[in-house]
């Protein structure tokens, strides 16, 4: 009875009958449960914020509107693509089918199954090479991006079998490359990559500034309640602690996360600095990938998820200029900029 209770639970719902995206949909209702715990109980043994709610109704609805935004934001987030190398390679190969059949200007975008998708690459030649007037292979688009005589080994997937531009790295738990790949969010169930990162600041920002505001409404009842029931003071008290590491959490997380923007880097790369073949050469206080702070900051926050952006591997020249210290011409000129 059990198995054909669980046999037709499966073929309602196809998705529990994979294991994994089990498990993430079991993380993700926990992590809603918490939040409705936390906000549940603060409305239910505070009667000063009830009252305070009364008086201040804008004070409760804009609490409850961060407490929503944030629930939104992540379900935005974990439903995002993180930007998956075969979708860039067949947003390429659509492109030149097109070309091929059409014979039109090459600077139209790429059109794929699921919308418009535009590929770009930083620096003038590979631009030219993308959006010329002849086609570009996806293999010809990836070798451009390394070193002259680098072995195709060496950006190929030795799990897809797919060419990774530099900056890509294959995810084992969703089973795909990911362009400019961070690092797998277990509770969100999906890759943080160049398509979604944006999103998970804005989500971590969120839930960072929703967890100090609940902090504060803890305490608050604390200072004002705490002699009234001892049990009720012992279940708010634990929740402050939980909730207090919480914040300690959310918030290295997000000035860490913020580094990496600003640095245009990656989790991966920074961990896994000396295992990656074509970082290992380049000067760890190198960031070989960053434009400065304010070009990659716009990068970072006005980059669409329908554009798929690769960067190619800096050439010696390139480097050569990071390595370089900054002086006070290069600051009024806004090279570290």
């Amino acid at each position: 009875m059990t198995d054909r209770a669980m046999g037709r639970c499966f073929h309602l719902v196809p998705c529990l009958s994979d294991p994994a995206r089990r498990s993430a949909l079991g993380l993700k209702l926990a992590l809603v449960t918490l939040h409705l715990v936390y906000v549940g109980i603060l409305f239910l043994f505070d009667e000063d914020l009830i009252e305070k709610t009364k008086t201040e109704p804008w004070y409760t609805a804009l609490y409850l509107l961060l407490f929503f935004a944030t629930l939104v934001q992540y379900f935005i987030t974990s439903s995002s693509s993180p930007g998956y190398v075969i979708d860039a390679t067949r947003a390429v190969n659509e492109k030149n089918v097109i070309f091929q059949k059409t014979s039109v200007a090459s600077k139209q975008p790429a059109s794929s199954k699921n919308g418009s998708l535009v590929i770009t690459v930083d620096g003038s030649q590979l631009g030219r090479n993308l959006l010329g007037s002849n086609t570009t292979s996806w293999s010809k688009l990836v070798m451009d991006m390394y070193p002259p005589g680098t072995s195709a080994r060496n950006w190929t997937c030795t799990y897809c079998s797919v060419e990774q531009p530099p900056r890509a790295k294959h995810c084992h738990d969703c089973d795909k490359c990911v362009l400019q790949f961070d690092h797998h969010c277990v509770w969100l169930g999906t890759c943080i990559g160049q398509g979604n990162h944006c999103r998970f600041w804005w989500y971590i920002c969120g839930e960072t500034a929703l967890c100090l505001w609940t902090g504060i409404l803890y305490i608050a009842y604390l200072k004002a309640n705490i002699s009234r029931a001892w049990w009720k003071d012992a279940i708010m008290i634990l929740l402050l602690i939980t909730l207090s590491i919480s914040l300690i959490f959310l918030l290295l997380l997000l000035l860490f996360h913020s580094y990496l923007i600003m640095t245009n880097q990656t989790t991966y790369e920074l961990v896994r600095r000396r295992r990656i073949n074509y970082l290992r050469g380049i000067p760890e206080r190198v960031y070989p990938f960053s434009k400065g702070i304010c070009r990659n900051l716009h990068s970072f926050c006005c980059s669409r998820s329908s554009v798929y952006s690769m960067e190619p591997l800096p050439t010696p020249q390139e480097v050569e200029e990071k390595l370089r210290p900054y002086t006070c011409l290069d600051l009024v000129t806004g090279r570290c900029c």
